[in-house]
């Protein structure tokens, strides 16, 4: 409830000790999101209920965020629902991402001792009207709830809305989009591109469903109905066919299309009471384990049963071939199978 603001919390754990957590640090407004960098695992940037981003350090023995922006330096409005880290900018300064359901979607660069922001895109959510591809009129209402950059492609990234639209983006066009896809009936919950495939990503949404998409094609290319609303689905590291899901009704489930296209492997209850939501899902990107978070503040953690993480098989006096361009072949295969035929690559 926006009126009544609560204050958050923001704790880092070990697996070695789920008791009780290494760091914690306590904030005037909840956490919504939280992203580590990848080149500097101390620093840690968060986004808050409140519209405000703030970056923790974690070298430093402060309880207080290092940088933090306020009313004057463009925080947002409304809740802030996702926040991504980028690579370092052309003066190697570090630099994340975040979006709201403020409709603004900023980047935030950390220079000297400040942090400075500039708004990336503008969703405008007084339903006017903005040029599309070819001049054509878009309604546009916007209402941010999650995003994700292109893992090569720097400027591309994908935005997902309350109104189920994703907006494929490019950082170097403010006011346009390059493409929209019609994706969901309701808010988009997650969404993140393919870490193998250079154009596929997957959605997933309140509507119950998850869908995989190819960016250059309109239509999704797999879809599947989880019964329930979906809270998050994640891509695994190890595989370009594995991907996991949470559902509101306390489950995971964790799908590879490369041996069963239409089923999960894996439907597991995760959270037992009535009343609680799971909410979160997220591979470790090392070892086979995932993690699981829900409405009630905890957080579970599972090990992928060997089943779950099967290699293909050997022949006789052959190697099984590894690496990215095994993995992109594996799913390209199951993508040329729905593809229409006579579309052009």
């Amino acid at each position: 409830d926006f009126l009544k603001q609560g204050h958050g919390m923001l704790l880092l754990y070990t697996l070695k000790n789920p008791s009780f957590p290494e760091y914690s640090f306590s904030s005037e407004s909840g956490v919504m999101c939280l992203d580590f960098h990848s080149h500097h695992p101390y620093l840690l940037a968060v986004g808050f209920y409140d519209g405000n981003v703030a970056i923790y350090n974690l070298k430093k023995a402060s309880s207080q965020p290092s940088y933090k922006s306020s009313a004057k330096s463009g925080k947002h409005t409304e809740p802030v629902w996702q926040v991504k880290w980028q690579k370092d900018d052309m003066d190697n300064n570090c630099n994340f991402f975040s979006v709201s359901s403020d409709g603004r979607i900023v980047s935030w660069t950390l220079v000297k001792n400040e942090l400075v922001h500039m708004d990336v895109i503008k969703l405008s959510a007084d339903g006017s009207t903005m040029q599309g591809p070819e001049g054509l009129q878009l309604q546009t209402l916007g209402s941010g709830t999650s995003f994700d950059f292109h893992k090569k492609i720097d400027y591309l990234f994908l935005v997902g809305t309350e109104e189920g639209k994703i907006y494929k983006c490019s950082k170097s066009y403010s006011s346009q989009f390059l493409d929209v896809f019609e994706a969901h009936n309701m808010p988009v919950d997650s969404i993140s591109w393919n870490p193998f495939h250079l154009k596929v990503f997957i959605s997933c949404s309140s509507d119950w469903t998850v869908k995989i998409w190819d960016h250059t094609i309109k239509t999704p290319m797999f879809v599947y109905d989880l019964s329930t609303a979906v809270g998050d689905v994640a891509w695994s590291p190890y595989s370009s066919t594995v991907f996991a899901a949470v559902t509101i009704d306390g489950q995971a489930h964790v799908f590879d299309l490369n041996i069963n296209k239409l089923e999960p492997l894996c439907t597991q209850l995760v959270v037992t009471r009535k009343k609680n939501k799971t909410t979160h899902i997220q591979f470790n990107p090392v070892y086979p384990i995932i993690i699981v978070g829900d409405e009630q503040g905890l957080i579970t953690c599972l090990k992928l049963s060997p089943n779950l993480r099967k290699k293909p098989k050997e022949k006789k006096g052959q190697e099984v071939k590894k690496g990215p361009e095994v993995e992109i072949a594996k799913l390209e295969k199951l993508l040329s199978l729905v593809r229409e035929p006579g579309s052009k690559e």
